[in-house]
């Protein structure tokens, strides 16, 4: 007789498949973590989809390019630091299906930086302790689930 194994909302979640068609986009991202254990976030700019919500710096994974590339490449030209890809910690990631396209996105811990972070394209910065992060208004769906990763680690 086989054993019941009980359901901790992992079935739920199962059944909530989504189409195997959209197009897969590959994200790396970080996590920088200030002196004082604070959590960059930046706001989308008003010209690219989702203006004015919140996300973790990063960007797409272009062909040919290995994930700690990106952080490096999209945190340069994004905020203006530099990072060796050797001060990159891999940490999590998350997989979500938005409209569209289906991102898979790996974050990184990076705590080690030269420069001053600033914004690049428009947007808005903002440093949170990790216990602020799950109380952040508009924090884009596929980031939020890396939230409670931060806060048990940090």
């Amino acid at each position: 007789m086989p054993a019941t194994v009980p359901d901790h909302g992992c079935l739920a979640i199962a059944d909530r498949r989504r189409d195997a068609t959209l197009p897969l986009v590959l994200v790396a991202s970080a996590a920088l973590i200030d002196a004082d254990g604070r959590v960059m976030l930046q706001q989308r700019p008003a010209d690219k989809s989702w203006p004015g919500w919140w996300e973790f710096p990063g960007g797409k994974i272009h062909q040919g390019e290995t994930p700690e590339a990106t952080v490096v490449r999209e945190l340069r030209e994004e905020l203006g630091i530099d990072i060796s890809e050797s001060c990159l910690a891999p940490f999590t990631f998350t997989s979500y299906a938005y409209e569209d396209f289906h991102l898979l996105m790996m974050l990184y811990l990076c705590r080690v930086w030269r420069g001053t972070p600033r914004p690049a394209e428009g947007q808005s910065l903002k440093w949170l302790r990790p216990l602020d992060l799950a109380r952040q208004d508009k924090l884009l769906p596929a980031d939020t689930p890396l939230v409670a990763m931060l806060r048990d680690f940090l």
